[in-house]
């Protein structure tokens, strides 16, 4: 069995029935960039604060590391999230506004 042509299919019979789905119910499908760091809340919303909390932070070992990382995460504030979440639709509407251009640089 070629697993890769099996995977292919899988793919694009996936590909089909969502469409179908979104055609279905009506649903608008939104342009915008296939990977933007300004959409991705990741990127824009949790990636800074940690690197500014970890920054001129030594570590012996990486448990040490993961210690500090779970600390970090379990004293953020639930409002953190929320924000960062909330703030997506501004930045979608910036960066298709900008034609996929980056909304911060």
């Amino acid at each position: 069995m070629d697993v890769s042509k099996s995977w292919s299919r899988a793919l694009s019979l996936g590909a089909n029935l969502k469409q179908q789905w979104l055609q279905r119910y009506g649903w608008e499908i939104l342009p915008h960039p296939a990977h933007s760091p300004d959409l991705a809340p990741s990127d824009f919303h949790l990636f800074g604060p940690l690197k500014r909390h970890l920054g001129g932070m030594a570590f012996e070992t990486e448990d040490d590391l993961i210690s500090e990382l779970r600390n970090w995460f379990d004293n953020l504030d639930v409002d953190f999230f929320r924000v960062g979440i909330n703030s997506l639709l501004s930045r979608w509407q910036k960066c298709i506004h900008l034609h996929g251009d980056y909304v911060e640089k």
